[in-house]
């Protein structure tokens, strides 16, 4: 699943090729892709017909298309999302969802989904966390490159939780926008194993970490973000490459960058997590 630098990528690209346009026409293709617009598919379309997008905006793994006033185009990528720019005349794509056009003629834009667990919808705005965001992700924390992020407030309620380090990072209540891959990369640049207790983790250990999760998603988004197939791909459909540099995840056996050490996957939460056994040693106690 696209995680905040492949959405953060995206972003960019609707910002350049959408923002400041003015919608004349929204087609709905597959129901499926609006299921959480409750009004339906006539009403998502005459909701959005003649308005300008305002400037595109991210929370997390959300997108969202201000519409002025107190309503916007609100997208999740879900696991195979991909929103296109291109030229209204370009044949539909084999998993083309929902299309719309604007009164410039220019470039269309083309929520396309292979399994369809992403969706849009058009939603009103609310205040959450010190800024407007749609209604539906209200409940969604900050992310870490929020401007209004509370770094001391973030590591007082991670140290408070009776959990694992890794199920925090993945909690969206807790801190927005970093999943699997590069929750995996973050505490092993932290040199934190995974199931180390929230609650023994110091400030300066959090701060550590939350150091590093900003770093390597950063260093993603500088490389387009993380493809692994060609289900992840920017508006112009081109795929990023920070996969290449991935120092644990997905590299099972393959020696760690910083000590040597071969790469281990373990389960966990119905998928994987890769770490350094040297680097990123279990808590006392822990059994694998």
């Amino acid at each position: 699943m696209p995680e905040l630098p492949e959405v953060e990528v995206v972003r960019r690209g609707l910002e350049r090729w959408v923002s400041g346009r003015v919608v004349a026409r929204a087609e709905v293709l597959h129901p499926r892709a609006i299921r959480r617009h409750v009004p339906g598919a006539v009403e998502f379309s005459a909701r959005m017909e003649g308005r300008t997008v305002g400037p595109a905006e991210r929370r997390g793994k959300y997108l969202w298309l201000p519409l002025g006033g107190s309503d916007a185009i609100l997208a999740h990528l879900g696991m195979s999302g991909q929103l296109l720019v291109v030229e209204p005349d370009s044949a539909p794509e084999r998993h083309l969802r929902v299309r719309i056009g604007f009164t410039d003629g220019g470039p269309e834009l083309r929520f396309v989904d292979q399994r369809t667990f992403g969706h849009v919808l058009v939603t009103g705005m609310t205040q959450a966390g010190g800024r407007a965001v749609p209604e539906p992700i209200a409940h969604i924390a900050a992310d870490p490159f929020e401007k209004n992020f509370d770094d001391d407030g973030f590591a007082h309620r991670l140290r408070a939780r009776q959990t694992e380090v890794k199920r925090a990072l993945l909690d969206q209540s807790l801190i927005s926008g970093v999943g699997n891959i590069y929750a995996d990369e973050a505490l092993w640049r932290a040199g934190l194993h995974g199931s180390r207790p929230t609650a023994t983790l110091t400030r300066p250990k959090v701060a550590e970490l939350l150091a590093a999760a900003r770093e390597v998603m950063s260093a993603a988004l500088s490389e387009g973000g993380t493809s692994f197939d060609s289900l992840y791909v920017n508006v112009n459909g081109e795929s990023g490459y920070f996969d290449r540099s991935l120092a644990v995840y997905g590299r099972r056996d393959e020696p760690c960058p910083r000590c040597g050490t071969p790469i281990v996957r373990e389960s966990f939460m119905n998928r994987s997590s890769y770490s350094c056994p040297r680097c990123q040693p279990r808590p006392r106690g822990d059994v694998a």
